[in-house]
């Protein structure tokens, strides 16, 4: 985790920001997450941690290879649906990287992903 590529960590700081708006403004979660919340966080992170792009990511909603189960999708929709107005005004530099992240639309494999394959 300590390794961890500067656009990894903002879409994880971006995705707990997200997931904390949503949880506060719907479910009460002022003293932190809901349990629901919280796996929702926890999943998010492993999916995050295991993206085949790493640092060339696009956004999630962008990406070819969609790695949530399709229940899980629909609960981060929801989050976005919520949180994403909402981001401009309390996480206003997220907001914005995030958006720039989404206008790159095809992800790029990063060099040692790429390398391994070319290997196989």
């Amino acid at each position: 985790m300590d390794d961890v590529h500067p656009r990894i960590a903002r879409e994880r700081r971006t995705v707990k920001a997200m997931i904390r708006l949503t949880c506060e403004g719907e479910h009460g979660g002022e003293d932190g997450l809901c349990p629901e919340c919280d796996a929702l966080l926890d999943y998010a992170l492993e999916r995050l941690e295991r993206c085949p792009f790493q640092q060339g990511k696009t956004t999630c909603a962008d990406c070819p290879i969609h790695c949530y189960h399709p229940s899980k999708r629909e609960e981060i929709r929801a989050v976005m649906r919520y949180a994403g107005p909402r981001m401009l005004i309390r996480h206003p530099i997220l907001a914005v990287r995030h958006i720039i992240d989404g206008l790159r639309k095809q992800p790029i494999q990063s060099r040692d992903k790429a390398q391994g394959s070319e290997q196989n």
